[in-house]
Order: structure tokens, then C-alpha cells, then sequence
């Protein structure tokens, strides 16, 4: 029986094959069995040395996709030569060009479907990405002039709101077309704040994760 001589390893190996598996297989059909048979004799036990479960893997699959994402977003913000508006619109460029983004949506589950997989995007939209990114980005731009609002802190919320649920494939099902209206009236609202967000290659890219999201 294998031993856990090295955690640090055994943990990442077990993150590197369990998003091969959820890549192929999809999580749903993936079982912790699947995960231990290719791990190459480490044992059940030296999965829950790590993890309670087999969504705490995927959070931590996740996670660690989106580490490098999240590294580049805190660059964008910090960049002298752009507005507040300039910037937001660099992140959103940046967030669907990233192609992580295929990884993310192509192994998880959808949402609806999952409640402790939503329960858990939703906090991490409000306790992480609105009050570190998208918050601090409002009121810059209230002070650069490029965003004109006088509820920085409302506008974010409602931004993510629209961008990250109404029109995220893994939460509501859409078609191309669908998400392509969503698009466009989503640029007609936040038009008059002095922000345009996602043009047509963000379309383009939306229909792609749509097809990514889609499961047998």
C-alpha cells in the first residue's frame, strides 16, 4: 500500500487527475473509485487526507485554474496608462480570452442542478471578486470620470449580477442566439454609465462556452 510520504505531491496529483477525468468523463460520472484507480496505488484514504468529498475536489480544481486568472486581473487593475472603465473592459476581454475559462466550463456541473456548487459561486462573486475587483473599480472610476454613477457600490453588484448569473450558460440554459440578445441588452444598460464591456468577439466567445457547458 502506498504510503503519503510527499503530501504536497499527492495532493496535485490527485487535482491533475481528477480534471483529466472531469475533462472526459464529466464530474457527474466521475466517481472518487474512477479517481483512485488512476492515481497509481494510492488509496481512498489518501484522498480524504486532503478532501471531505468529491465536490471539495473540483472546488480545489477550480481554484487552482483560476489562480493565475486572478493573478493577471490584480495587474489589469493596477495599470497607470487606463481609466477605470478602460481597465473594466481589459478584465472582461481578458476573462473570456483566458483559455482556463474552457476548462472551468467544461467540467462544471450545471448549477441549478448542484446547490452547494451555486451556493458556493455566488459567495465567491460577493466575498472575493466584487469588493476586491469590481468595487474599487467603480469608485475610480466615479474619480477619473470614466464611470458615471452615483452608486459605485449598486452598480458592481448589478454588473456581476448580469454578466456572471443572468447570463452564465452553467446557471441559466441558453442558446446562441439567446445569449446574443442577452449581450446586446446587457450593452444597452450599462451604455449611459460610460461602460461598454463585451463586444461582438465576446459573443463569439459566449457561444463557445455554451457549446463547452453542454452535457449529454
Amino acid at each position: 500500500m502506498a504510503r503519503n510520504k510527499y503530501p504536497e505531491e499527492t495532493y496535485q496529483k490527485i487535482l491533475d487527475v481528477s480534471l483529466q477525468l472531469f475533462m472526459t468523463k464529466g464530474y457527474d460520472k466521475t466517481s472518487l473509485n474512477d479517481i483512485i484507480n488512476q492515481l497509481g496505488g494510492l488509496t481512498k484514504g489518501a484522498i480524504y487526507y486532503h478532501f471531505n468529498s468529491k465536490e471539495d475536489i473540483l472546488i480545489a480544481v477550480i481554484n487552482q485554474l483560476c489562480n493565475s486568472h486572478n493573478a493577471r486581473m490584480y495587474e489589469i487593475a493596477k495599470e497607470e496608462n487606463l481609466t477605470a472603465a478602460q481597465k473594466l473592459e481589459k478584465m472582461y476581454s481578458f476573462s473570456l480570452a483566458d483559455d482556463k475559462q474552457e476548462k472551468v466550463f467544461s467540467i462544471t456541473p450545471n448549477l441549478l442542478d448542484n446547490p452547494t456548487f451555486l451556493a458556493y459561486y455566488i459567495k465567491t462573486l460577493y466575498t472575493d471578486i466584487i469588493p476586491h475587483f469590481i468595487v474599487p473599480l467603480m469608485k475610480e472610476g466615479v474619480e477619473d470620470g470614466s464611470i458615471r454613477t452615483k452608486y459605485p457600490e449598486e452598480l458592481g453588484d448589478l454588473i456581476m449580477f448580469l454578466s456572471d448569473v443572468w447570463m452564465n450558460p452553467l446557471i441559466l440554459e441558453m442558446t446562441p442566439g439567446k445569449i446574443s440578445q442577452k449581450i446586446l441588452l446587457f450593452n444597452e444598460l450599462i451604455e449611459p454609465f460610460g461602460l461598454h464591456l463585451l463586444d461582438q468577439s465576446a459573443i463569439k466567445r459566449m457561444e463557445d462556452f455554451i457549446r463547452f457547458s453542454k452535457r449529454e
